[in-house]
């Protein structure tokens, strides 16, 4: 199969969708690899670390998208992107269509076979969206110890605090892989760390592996309240795998915060958890809500992209071999979990909780605009 990786266009993201272990091994197995010039540069990977392991290096993203069969992406099509797929061809990337009309609509006007990361699974796990929330977990504590600080505008408190004085207040809410590393490090920080999730089954696993170094809250509205109140930083790690994130935190419950305080909200790339949230960039990542901060970074990954692309590569190049060898209906025909990633294809939703998210706003018709995925293998 012939496959592209372009290079990242989204503000700042500095990922690219295979490091050159990753195209070496496609080479070996037989496959052409098309790298735009200059994609790796981010992540530590020059041209010549890809053209010494086989690949061809072209000179623009609009050469790799016109010749590639599967396109290879960290981030979904934005700008010009928008308008280079092309019918027939595989995009397997991360692509949060829930939280996007614009590439949604774009997708399907193109027809192509869009293959979500995020979306595929392993059993209850999310294998390709794990690596991913790991890393925003572990940073998403850092971003919000900073802007805490009095100098980006914070409360001025310290997150592990000193002998004789208060530590800081961190509510995770989520308790999934991102929600866990989240409290893992500001625990580790020397925070007082709270986890709220409906799961009571995942909250005493996480008292039990962590050995009382979280405290866990089952999740409804007054608990989230009561905590949101005493915190000086919430974060936001919500999942429902293909869906629009529910808005948990309300405006109501910021307002009852102390000033300064700081919100991150990993769970963005879905539509954000928190009612205030929007899309912000690593350029710019912040905005006030009165006097509170929020931090809504959609590729936090994105900032430290040599571990990211390593990781990245690590899960994804299994499915890739498979696509690239089999076919996209050959591969997701002999793994549900693979199949599960399929959120489009020939101009129809095929993934449920994206298509309950943009029917009302793309006037989305389920009898013409939605197909079952086992039907779309069925008469592949």
């Amino acid at each position: 199969m012939l496959i592209g990786v372009p290079t990242e266009i989204m503000n700042n993201e500095n990922r690219v969708a295979l490091t050159q272990g990753g195209v070496h091994e496609l080479v070996e197995a037989g496959h052409t690899l098309l790298v735009q010039a200059g994609a790796g540069i981010g992540s530590g990977i020059a041209d010549e670390d890809y053209r010494s392991v086989g690949a061809e290096i072209v000179d623009d993203a609009a050469q790799v998208w016109e010749r590639a069969e599967m396109i290879l992406k960290v981030k979904e099509p934005v700008g010009e992107e928008l308008t280079q797929m092309r019918e027939g061809q595989i995009l397997f990337a991360y692509l949060h269509l829930a939280a996007s009309a614009e590439c949604t609509k774009a997708i399907l006007d193109s027809k192509v076979t869009a293959l979500a990361y995020e979306t595929v699974t392993r059993g209850r796990a999310l294998p390709l969206l794990a690596p991913m929330s790991q890393v925003a977990g572990r940073l998403a504590p850092v971003a919000g110890a900073y802007h805490l600080t009095q100098s980006q505008g914070g409360s001025g408190v310290l997150m592990g605090g000193v002998p004789g004085t208060r530590r800081a207040n961190v509510v995770v809410i989520g308790g999934g892989v991102a929600g866990e590393a989240a409290g893992v490090i500001a625990a580790g920080m020397g925070a007082n760390v709270k986890v709220i999730d409906l799961n009571l089954e995942r909250l005493a696993e996480l008292e039990k592996t962590h050995q009382g170094r979280l405290d866990t809250l089952a999740s409804n509205a007054m608990n989230i309240a009561e905590a949101v109140a005493d915190a000086d930083l919430v974060i936001g790690s919500v999942l429902i795998p293909g869906a629009a994130a529910p808005k948990l935190v309300t405006a109501e419950m910021v307002e009852t915060m102390r000033p300064g305080s700081v919100l991150v909200d990993i769970a963005i790339d879905q539509g954000g958890c928190f009612e205030n949230s929007r899309p912000t960039t690593h350029q710019d990542p912040t905005y006030l809500v009165g006097d509170k901060i929020y931090y809504c970074v959609s590729n936090m990954p994105g900032g430290v992209p040599q571990t990211s692309t390593a990781a990245l590569t690590n899960a994804t190049l299994p499915y890739i071999q498979r696509v690239a060898s089999q076919g996209w209906a050959g591969a997701l025909s002999h793994d549900a979990g693979l199949a599960a990633g399929l959120n489009a294809h020939n101009g129809q939703l095929v993934h449920r909780g994206v298509f309950d998210a943009m029917a009302d706003q793309l006037s989305l018709n389920q009898a013409h605009d939605f197909t079952p995925v086992e039907d779309v293998l069925a008469n592949a």
